[in-house]
């Protein structure tokens, strides 16, 4: 298995260190997926790893890896909404799919020590899978970071750096340190093996479902799960699994907004933009890595995008809260925003929701 270049072509093998091409490009991973046959669904596995025959995964380190993640359930919110509830994780976010597939790829290939930068969920998913197989991790977040989220990645036994500034900030304090020491770069957007986890979201939707639902809503920062749901989706469709794509509906916050922008002017690239502080701290991100590549998808697929009113993140929170469901701030966003959609669109119903993270890790 190899890397290819997403800009310039080039090929690597998948044991290099290096974080990137060397002409500034993002890995992708030349790696084309079995045809989907739910024949194939190892069900001896209670968790993500039972699609193992459908991701890429170098021999069996994953078995060192895993912590159980995966197989969360989907509920019915409303006649119209089902959430699946990817807090229901090992360390209470969704980024533990992504985290325990680059992980294991990163025990493979023998890296004893890796940094990684994150708004919180992201560095705590990597911290506490690197301490479960022994490797050396050390997390940069930005200030203002959930104090709940430090402590948790401490706990793991990484050590953490807070850097001053923005979460762009905070991923060149970490860039920086990758280009001066040569560490491993155990990035969630950067590192293609992370979307190979992601993925699963969306396979175990279809087998809980026996369907796609009509609408699916994704939160949209650096895009670790739209990437991972696209993929998937297109898996599925090449399969015949489904017929067609679902609308999809990717959400930004209103104070942090590249993506929205950028398809409303029909460009190429993210907006340029300068994020205002917002409640949705895990998708504000004004310079998103793999911006190209995620609007080429949202193109491709038709993508709708939304903006979450922030101003209605709290409420929404509290509407969740009412009926048993204590989310962090960034994943009422997806409510507030889906809300929003059905102000501007009408009744949408049969919409899913991802709630990606759980409420008391961002009580601050």
């Amino acid at each position: 298995m190899n890397f290819v270049c997403g800009k310039c072509g080039t090929i690597e093998s998948t044991r290099t260190r290096k974080p990137k091409c060397e002409c500034g490009g993002l890995w992708k991973l030349d790696f084309d997926a079995p045809r989907y046959d739910p024949s194939r669904i190892d069900k001896s596995i209670w968790g993500m790893f039972r699609y193992k025959e459908f991701m890429a995964l170098e021999g069996e380190t994953w078995r060192e890896v895993t912590l159980g993640e995966g197989m969360t359930p989907i509920v019915s919110f409303s006649d119209d909404v089902l959430l699946k509830m990817d807090y229901f994780m090992p360390t209470l976010s969704f980024k533990d799919r992504g985290a325990a597939v680059l992980i294991a790829h990163c025990k493979a290939i023998g890296v004893d020590s890796v940094v990684q930068d994150s708004s919180g969920n992201a560095g705590n998913s990597v911290a506490a899978y690197c301490g479960r197989c022994g490797i050396d991790c050390e997390i940069f977040v930005p200030e203002g970071t959930s104090p709940k989220k430090i402590d948790m990645i401490k706990a793991h036994g990484a050590r953490i750096n807070i850097v001053p500034g923005s979460r762009d900030n905070c991923a060149d304090a970490c860039r920086t340190k990758v280009e001066k020491e040569g560490k491993y770069y155990a990035n969630h957007v950067y590192n293609p093996f992370f979307y190979e986890g992601t993925k699963t979201y969306i396979y175990e939707v279809h087998e809980q479902l026996g369907r796609i639902p009509e609408n699916i809503f994704i939160p949209l920062g650096n895009g670790t799960l739209f990437i991972g749901v696209v993929k998937g989706l297109e898996e599925l469709l090449a399969a015949g699994a489904i017929d067609r794509m679902p609308n999809i509906v990717a959400i930004q916050s209103e104070n942090c907004d590249p993506f929205v922008k950028a398809a409303e002017a029909g460009e190429k690239v993210p907006a340029r933009v300068y994020p205002k502080p917002t409640l949705a701290e895990g998708i504000a991100i004004g310079r998103p890595a793999r911006g190209e590549e995620i609007l080429e998808y949202i193109y491709r697929h038709d993508v709708r995008l939304i903006r979450a009113p922030e101003d209605k993140i709290l409420e929404a929170r509290s509407l969740l809260a009412e009926k048993g469901i204590y989310c962090e701030h960034t994943t009422a966003a997806n409510y507030a925003a889906y809300l929003k959609y059905c102000e501007v669109h009408g009744k949408t119903p049969d919409s899913l929701l991802t709630m990606c993270g759980a409420g008391l890790k961002s009580d601050h």
